[in-house]
């Protein structure tokens, strides 16, 4: 008689009977069936025994994982310097944001002008052999031979390959669709994927190759499946943008083999995607000029400094609570700055509706964008444009003051490189010595001043 369980879907919690509530995440109607694996307990995918001994901390550090240049300086940069040996890439994006193109293209530069000892195997659950072989057409990949294709959903018809062909990096599209014939669940299913993972990882670790995985992502933007993926895999990064064009945002989520938080900005063309050198560039290309309601911020993503345009519009609301309505930045911190603007600074928005949205389709997270939105809104409100070659960043309190802000010389020395002259900065920074040469800055401690600033300017205009 096979066991049966029954397993969340959204946290992997397992239970001996059904419940319409998970007691693990509190998810409703998120447990499905499954059986167990059809040997007694199933395979053993555990990394087998291989003598290891340990060593000294002083050894072990004289030995740096090698790493493989991709072809994609960009995404070299995102994953701290190249494809390490023996790693795995977990790579997330909603549908269709350009997740197989940018596989395709990464996985035809490796095999350029390279000598791998078996080259790439690209395997994918989702398309058929002709269908990517289509898709390399358009994009102008060459035919090499150094690329294999496998088009099944099977993680056996994978290995007997890698078997056969023995690649030294293997793409995986999309872990979702893989599935183990030792677990009679669907592809997608917690358990399916916990041990397709698990097996590339042992594969990766014990061979020494480097497996790259595309993942979907699920409505809010998670890595669909159980969190226990992301914490097998080496490095995992989220691909971002919006579908119908502009920029996406390539962003290291994990890495342990570099630092987090790094991001690479990629364009999508006729040719596929193509890197951008200069993304604050291309995110104000098209900044209107003299128009109330804009601000350049300068935000540190990562270890890249990137110039965003924030847009702030201040109507009268017809309704009896007037709309806060954030696109790029937190909608609870846009009420938070609303309220602390006409509470602390008397520039007050309670009867008026207020969008704020960052130009270009970007995101930005860091509360030193604070001080951008403040001064798009009390800018708006005024009907008063700020100077173009003005950049602005800062975090703001509740009690109104504006905060110093880390890596100010960075953040304004991109500023300085785009042709900007001036800075509204917190005086912290200033006081800091952390303005370079290039640029006037005004440091500002509390926002009424800077509601201050701009009625001054509106009334000697």
């Amino acid at each position: 008689m096979k066991e049966t369980s029954y397993v969340c879907q959204a946290c992997g919690a397992n239970f001996a009977k059904w419940e319409g509530k998970c007691r693990g995440c509190n998810g409703w109607n998120t447990l499905v069936e499954e059986r167990a694996p059809r040997g007694a307990k199933g395979k053993n995918i555990a990394v087998s025994r291989t003598g290891s001994k340990a060593v000294a901390l002083s050894e072990a550090m004289l030995d740096e994982a090698p790493r493989t240049p991709t072809g994609m300086p960009e995404v070299d940069r995102v994953l701290g310097g190249g494809l390490v040996e023996g790693s795995v890439v977990l790579v997330g994006g909603e549908p269709g944001v350009g997740k197989s193109t940018l596989m395709l293209q990464l996985v035809a530069q490796l095999t350029r002008g390279r000598k791998h000892r078996g080259g790439v195997l690209y395997a994918s659950g989702e398309e058929s052999a002709a269908q990517i072989a289509g898709r390399a057409k358009r994009l102008g990949v060459t035919e090499t031979d150094a690329l294999r294709l496998v088009a099944s959903g099977e993680l056996e018809d994978i290995e007997q390959a890698i078997a056969q062909h023995d690649p030294a990096v293997i793409a995986v599209d999309s872990v979702q669709t893989m599935r183990v014939s030792d677990l009679e669940s669907a592809a997608g299913s917690v358990s399916q994927l916990r041990e397709v993972t698990s097996r590339l990882v042992t594969l990766a670790k014990q061979q020494g190759r480097t497996v790259i995985l595309i993942g979907h992502v699920t409505k809010d933007g998670s890595l669909a499946g159980p969190k226990v993926l992301e914490h097998l895999v080496d490095v995992v990064l989220s691909f971002d943008g919006q579908r119908s064009g502009g920029p996406r945002i390539l962003r290291t989520v994990k890495n342990r083999f570099g630092a987090s938080g790094e991001l690479a900005v990629l364009e999508m063309s006729r040719d596929g995607l193509r890197e951008v050198g200069d993304p604050s560039a291309l995110f104000l290309a098209e900044r209107p000029k003299d128009v109330p309601g804009s601000v350049v911020v300068s935000s540190a993503d990562g270890a890249r400094p990137l110039l965003l345009e924030v847009q702030a519009l201040v109507t009268p609301s017809a309704m009896p609570s007037p709309r806060r309505v954030a696109t790029g930045v937190d909608p609870t911190r846009l009420a938070i700055l609303a309220a602390v603007l006409g509470q602390r600074a008397g520039l007050s928005v309670r009867d008026r509706d207020v969008f704020v949205s960052v130009a270009g389709g970007a995101s930005i997270e860091e509360p030193a964008v604070d001080l951008a939105v403040a001064c798009a809104i009390a800018s708006s409100v005024v009907e008063l444009s700020l100077p173009a070659d003005m950049v602005v960043f800062g975090e703001v309190g509740l009690a109104g003051e504006v905060r110093a802000v880390p890596r100010a010389t960075p953040r304004l020395e991109e500023a300085v490189k785009l042709g900007f002259k001036r800075a509204l900065i917190p005086k912290a920074n200033v006081d800091r010595g952390e303005v370079p040469p290039g640029i006037r800055a005004h440091g500002v401690a509390h926002t009424r001043e800077v509601a201050a600033w701009i009625e001054r300017k509106s009334r000697d205009s």
